[in-house]
């Protein structure tokens, strides 16, 4: 990925939420980083101590800020961030 990353997207292999996601990150050409989560939920600690759940996907936006779990939210703000620019 380019050194500009600033997004870094935590996600399940073969999860449709994720895949969502990645999807609208594609659409939108922007480089990110994937960092796969064990897939047991009781231990996705690392995902826990970004957004504060253990839910993916979760997106850390550093060029913003921001940091949010649930694809809804995530493709809403990636859309309405980074939609107009094309970055």
């Amino acid at each position: 990925m380019a050194e500009d990353t600033d997004i870094t997207l935590y996600r399940l292999q073969a999860c449709p939420y994720c895949e969502r996601v990645v999807r609208t990150l594609n659409d939108l050409g922007l480089a990110y980083r994937s960092r796969f989560v064990e897939p047991m939920h009781s231990e996705r600690n690392v995902v826990k101590r970004v957004s504060g759940a253990r839910t993916v996907p979760a997106i850390v936006d550093e060029r913003t800020g921001v940091t949010m779990s649930e694809s809804a939210n995530i493709v809403e703000y990636l859309q309405n961030t980074y939609g107009e620019e094309g970055a």
